[in-house]
């Protein structure tokens, strides 16, 4: 495996921060959102970053490589248009499942995959396609969850190192994750940390989050706590970082708090004797523009071809039942704690009415406000799962007010008409429209 090209300490740049990135002093790089930037119309201030040198490296997140599906050849190629047209050293997505497609569910967020021999075996293929179509190396993150699958067979540790075994994959740590996990799942960070290759890791994330009722939260909408920057120094005792990036992606502070961030997170990283490192050669950032990354020898299991239908068909039962019971409100499967469950779904539901707030801001402005707009929204996605992307999500939402002559207010009920028409191209179906696709089954 090649040495990472040394990438220092960067920020996840998001619209809303974007001046006060462009100011912020001594910043290395910055990561976007791929799914939310387009090749050929980047915005102007990631424009200006990549003219003064700063690095950009797209992060995916639907994906969905921990899926029992194989990976979508135009989000692939989408994925590495963003590569290209940023000039990326690499790419990273999540170790995740995010949807389903018997029955065609969206959760609208990372879910954590069963740690089970199936499961890996899904994950490797998936992620060796994926490298097949990239244009440059791919690393794969952590995520943070608030439960645990029942019946797993390995641990963190095992199945990530089997994971970069036998696919060569690189890793993207997030410590605030590994904070998480320790708090909802039990599972300690140092041992995780002690477990995993960490030759194989190309960069570091960390992030703020905050406890509710022994739950923790992994918000990106809170100050890094101490115990974070606790877990980057465990991580660069045993490895120097070839860089660390801050995230925040709601609730954004002052550019002086940004900055002090900043600061806290470069004093870890330069504090004390430098720790063992893979090498960096002069050339290398250049050479990972261009080059695939080698692909670490396979073990016996990598040879054994492709993986079975009657595999995948296992895991996309198990993630379909419990996706279902998060999104749709199915019956718990059996060996999860459904005090989590219960808790996930509330968590899944208020994300997706924030997201379409964002990506339709005129709804809550028709229905009278955030609490109006935000207790329709929830009562509507209790029996409407999604099963497209948010904007699809806001336009069905739409739609279900209008077939139930809502809302009250003829005034505002002619508004979201007009809305919806405009971005429809179409008249509200009517009541009977409805009820016929119910009987159908066509609708959700």
């Amino acid at each position: 495996m090649k040495p990472m090209a040394h990438l220092g300490v960067g920020i996840g740049w998001r619209p809303e921060i974007a001046d006060a990135v462009e100011r912020l002093s001594g910043l290395d790089w910055v990561e976007v959102v791929a799914e939310n930037v387009c090749p050929g119309h980047l915005p102007e201030s990631l424009l200006r970053l990549r003219e003064r040198g700063t690095r950009v490296v797209p992060h995916g997140v639907s994906l969905g490589l921990g899926g029992a599906d194989r990976p979508d050849a135009a989000k692939l190629a989408a994925l590495g248009e963003r590569a290209v047209a940023l000039g990326a050293p690499l790419v990273t997505e999540h170790i995740a499942f995010v949807r389903t497609s018997s029955p065609v569910l969206e959760a609208g967020h990372l879910l954590p995959v069963p740690r089970t021999r199936d499961a890996l075996d899904v994950l490797c293929e998936n992620v060796r396609i994926a490298q097949d179509a990239l244009p440059v190396p791919l690393a794969l993150e952590n995520i943070a969850a608030l439960f645990a699958w029942p019946g797993e067979e390995l641990t963190e540790g095992q199945f990530l190192t089997e994971l970069v075994e036998r696919t060569g994959v690189r890793l993207l740590i997030d410590v605030a994750n590994l904070h998480t996990n320790r708090v909802n799942r039990g599972e300690d960070p140092a041992v995780v940390l002690d477990a995993i290759p960490l030759e194989a890791l190309a960069y570091v994330h960390v992030a703020g989050g905050i406890e509710r009722a022994g739950v923790w939260h992994d918000t990106h909408a809170h100050p890094v706590p101490p115990v974070v920057l606790d877990l980057l120094a465990e991580l660069r005792s045993r490895v120097e970082p070839a860089g660390v990036l801050l995230e925040r992606d709601d609730d954004f502070p002052s550019e002086a708090e940004l900055a002090g961030e900043l600061a806290a997170i470069r004093a870890v990283v330069t504090a004390g004797p430098a720790a063992p490192a893979a090498p960096i050669t002069a050339g290398s950032a250049d050479a990972a523009r261009t080059e695939p990354d080698p692909i670490a020898e396979p073990d016996p299991v990598a040879e054994s071809g492709p993986v079975a239908e009657s595999t995948r068909t296992r895991v996309a039962l198990g993630q379909a039942a419990l996706l279902s019971a998060l999104v749709a409100g199915t019956p718990v499967p059996e060996g999860f704690d459904r005090r989590r469950i219960r808790v996930q779904a509330r968590a899944l539901a208020a994300k997706r009415a924030d997201v379409v707030a964002k990506v339709a801001p005129e709804l809550p402005v028709i229905l009278g406000g955030p609490d109006p707009y935000r207790e329709a929204f929830l009562s509507y996605a209790k029996g409407r799962p999604m099963t497209s992307g948010y904007r699809r999500d806001a336009l069905d939402f739409a739609e279900d007010l209008l077939i139930r002559d809502l809302p009250a207010d003829p005034a505002a009920r002619r508004r979201l008409t007009i809305w919806w028409r405009d971005r429809a191209g179409a008249k509200p179906p009517r009541r009977i429209v409805r009820w016929a696709r119910t009987l159908s089954g066509r609708a959700a």
